[in-house]
């Protein structure tokens, strides 16, 4: 049924408001809708699933290949893709995986939102620059956000007028639909009792302000070519995957993956003090431990049947699961926690410093063989981390970095968040 993609010139123009408005008020209509997200974020994703009903997929247009792309964008129903920062911001040195690389592979049209809120007439150029910057990318209408009046209106919409691009939809000035956030981005939509509330009330603007009618129209006059999905070899036949506020960043692609595959995954939860389920790999994701560490420290049950598994399964931590599989976890306010030791590292939040970028990561060994397109993102410092480090690594322009991670009998992780493996082990057709 075709598809669209939500972009704007910068972050914070308001495109995560519009997408999960439209989405909401689709599936409100009975439109078979879809979402997907450019880049690599996990908290965008998990609203967009609670907007639409459907479960949203990355794509990355630096990590995966054309063919991995246009395999899980195809599907019933409209696709509506939220962009990633400005539409041609991307990786060092030359912006690829950018959201109009996406635009350029699917073909399909770009819907520019702006915030309009400290511009009048200056918003014609500025439309024109993205329109006109690659005839690839179909810039095909505008969404302006953040309308101060009507006058204001008027002045907008005769610039963009000028251009001959349509004006999608025009949202007023208001601060009920701003996002609570931390240092990682958003809150989590698991973190939100208004989210229900929060979903409809984006809709409510959207059916106000937008015309969902010619975004359809636009919409269905283009579509994702059909791609097979690859058969790919899962980890393990049995995998148990930590699933809740603390451990909650995990990406759905590689998921669906391992369950094509033939593996059985079944989900537990650290932060209930739940045992982990028998499992040949126990998988920690990231998420945001810090802020439950001490409900972590204390997790009786879990903590003993985790140290008891690491003596007949593979346990692998990312990011968060990686700290969380350490010795020592200190929190922002500088309290120390015991994890799990499992591995010989101890993370510190009370020292803060970003650590932000696409990696390149070659395994040394551990459970995920080979090169895979990883990224980073976290503010904890290690203080200490002794033993054999589990990934080579390089940033997105090649640059070699450090060893990253840790490997110790059956037990691995790092701050890697493996996005796509690059070996060739896709072999049959689902």
């Amino acid at each position: 049924m075709g598809g669209l993609i939500i972009a704007a010139p910068a972050s914070g123009s308001g495109k995560t408001t519009v997408t999960l408005g439209l989405l909401r008020a689709l599936k409100r209509r009975g439109v078979s809708v879809r979402a997907a997200k450019s880049g690599p974020d996990y908290i965008d994703p998990r609203f967009h699933d609670a907007a639409c009903g459907k479960t949203c997929f990355n794509l990355d247009a630096w990590a995966m290949s054309p063919t991995r792309i246009m395999g899980l964008a195809g599907g019933e129903g409209v696709l509506v893709i939220e962009g990633a920062m400005g539409l041609f911001d991307g990786a060092p040195p030359d912006g690829r995986g950018a959201t109009a690389d996406l635009a350029r592979l699917l073909r399909l049209p770009v819907v520019l939102v702006v915030d309009a809120g400290r511009m009048a007439q200056s918003i014609g150029p500025l439309v024109a620059g993205f329109a006109r910057h690659d005839p690839l990318v179909n810039v095909a209408g505008v969404v302006l956000n953040r309308i101060g009046s009507d006058r204001h209106l008027q002045m907008l919409t005769k610039a963009v007028g000028a251009l001959g691009l349509p004006v999608f939809g025009a949202l007023p000035r208001s601060t009920a639909l701003a996002h609570p956030s931390r240092h990682l981005g958003l809150m989590q939509a698991g973190e939100r009792p208004d989210l229900e509330r929060f979903l409809d009330d984006a809709a409510d603007l959207v059916e106000r302000h937008m015309d969902i009618g010619a975004l359809l129209h636009l919409a269905g006059q283009h579509s994702c070519p059909p791609v097979s999905l690859t058969r790919r070899t899962p980890p393990a036949q049995r995998i148990a995957v930590a699933h809740d506020a603390a451990f909650a960043f995990t990406y759905p692609h590689l998921l669906a993956d391992w369950r094509i595959g033939g593996a059985e995954i079944t989900f537990f939860s650290p932060l209930a003090d739940e045992a982990v389920p028998p499992a040949d790999l126990i998988i920690l994701p990231g998420g945001y431990p810090e802020l439950h560490a001490g409900r972590l420290a204390a997790a009786e049950v879990f903590m003993a049947s985790i140290r008891k598994a690491s003596q007949v399964s593979d346990i692998y931590g990312e990011c968060g699961g990686y700290m969380a599989l350490g010795e020592v976890l200190t929190d922002a306010e500088g309290v120390a926690h015991k994890m799990a030791g499992l591995l010989p590292l101890e993370t510190s939040f009370a020292m803060r410093r970003l650590h932000l970028g696409y990696r390149m990561v070659e395994a040394l060994g551990g459970l995920f063989p080979g090169r895979w397109a990883a990224h980073e993102f976290h503010y904890a410092t290690t203080t200490r981390a002794t033993g054999y480090p589990l990934f080579r690594a390089w940033d997105a322009e090649g640059v070699a970095l450090e060893p990253m991670g840790l490997s110790q009998g059956r037990v691995s992780g790092s701050f890697a968040h493996l996005i796509e493996s690059q070996m060739d082990t896709a072999k049959s057709e689902v």
